[in-house]
């Protein structure tokens, strides 16, 4: 199919068969690729932290061209974190090619990306004249947490951003923020012969996700952007836990919910609403107890249409830009200056799965965008730098 598969897939092996699970260090990733990277030219640092279970992580800044601290042209993001597999998945960390796909634990989210990226930059064909970036992070999928480490140290400024996730070959100019809240509802503990010397927190957690339910599919849906499908807020429990047996009344009920703002939409929207149906509860019955507790709130992120990386990628690919529902890093690099679009090989349905994998075809075809691009904006034609 090409001269540059075998390369891709041999880097693609390697990045594979290093176990970057979310609970691990990516330490050992990250040290293979900042070899190739240094060894095409690059400059590097690493950026390291510790989780909150003290594990180490590494982000990778890597610059080629431009004077020191100048603005990045272009910055080529990948993750490096993966999704835990099942174990009965023996081959998941053995890239194996069948049908003209590759499989592999992170073939598709995000590691095909990054052997596309770590090809391109080392095999430019032509003088750089504006400063080229590729940045690895950790903990994408745990809470976007190595690239928020980036935002508060400043690090990874680039005018525009290419990041990678498995979007089709299709730009991503746009998606909602992702937001997830704890709910503890408390009640009184009593036997259950009794009720009425007690009260139960799992019925009242019930009046509570009742009001939930009815602001989410009226309120919410009132305030709607048509580039979205579904063009409103979204809302979802998903977990919910509380009692301690069956003839026990229940002394505390906890839930979380979660929300997909959009963009024009103030992450705290559903927090209010949250809050207006705990102070309705208790108004209505002064016992009520209920504690609200953000757990996490990533930004949504908005690039226009017209934008030079928008455009230039849905000319590359011939894809017109779209928008989608799940988080990435764009926002991250939004917030560093950059000008973000989402883009790299594989569906993003295939992602998280056993059997996860990404076409050969797609891998060719995104080496050669990207390859296109870096040209695009940090050599040749349309090369132009800015502090």
């Amino acid at each position: 199919m090409s001269d540059t598969l075998p390369a891709l897939r041999a880097t693609l092996t390697e990045l594979v068969a290093v176990d970057t699970t979310s609970t691990r260090t990516n330490a050992p990733l990250v040290a293979l690729a900042r070899g190739k990277l240094e060894a095409a030219g690059f400059q590097t640092e690493e950026v390291r932290y510790r989780d909150e279970a003290g594990v180490e992580k590494v982000n990778l800044v890597a610059v080629k061209g431009g004077a020191p601290g100048e603005r990045a042209a272009l910055a080529l993001v990948g993750h490096t974190d993966c999704v835990p597999y099942d174990a009965a998945w023996t081959d998941a960390l053995r890239l194996t090619e069948r049908d003209g796909r590759l499989y592999g634990r992170g073939a598709c989210d995000t590691k095909g990306f990054i052997a596309c990226a770590l090809h391109a930059v080392a095999n430019l064909s032509h003088p750089l004249h504006a400063p080229l970036m590729v940045l690895l992070t950790a903990d994408e999928e745990v809470g976007c947490e190595g690239a928020k480490q980036l935002v508060a140290l400043g690090k990874g400024r680039a005018r525009h951003a290419i990041v990678g996730e498995p979007t089709r070959l299709v730009p991503v100019r746009a998606h909602k923020g992702y937001c997830l809240a704890e709910v503890e509802v408390l009640g009184r503990e009593g036997h259950s012969a009794y009720p009425d010397e007690g009260a139960s927190a799992i019925l009242r957690a019930g009046r509570f996700l009742h009001r939930l339910e009815v602001l989410a599919r009226t309120v919410l849906r009132e305030d709607q952007d048509a580039d979205f499908e579904p063009p409103f807020t979204t809302v979802n429990v998903g977990r919910i836990s509380g009692g301690k047996a069956a003839n026990v009344i229940a002394g505390a009920c906890r839930f979380i919910v979660e929300w997909r703002p959009l963009p024009h939409q103030p992450q705290e929207r559903v927090l209010e609403l949250l809050e207006s149906i705990r102070q309705e509860l208790v108004r209505d019955e002064p016992a009520y107890e209920a504690r609200i507790r953000l757990l996490r709130a990533e930004s949504a992120v908005d690039t226009r249409a017209d934008a030079e990386v928008v455009r230039l990628m849905a000319e590359l690919s011939g894809h017109a830009p779209i928008t989608v529902s799940f988080g990435t890093e764009a926002p991250q690099l939004t917030e560093l200056g950059a000008q973000a679009v989402v883009f790299g090989p594989g569906d993003i349905r295939v992602a998280h799965q056993t059997g996860e994998f990404v076409p050969v075809e797609d891998l060719v075809r995104c080496e050669s965008y990207l390859t296109r691009a870096i040209a695009h904006f940090c050599g040749g034609t349309g090369a132009r730098s800015q502090p």
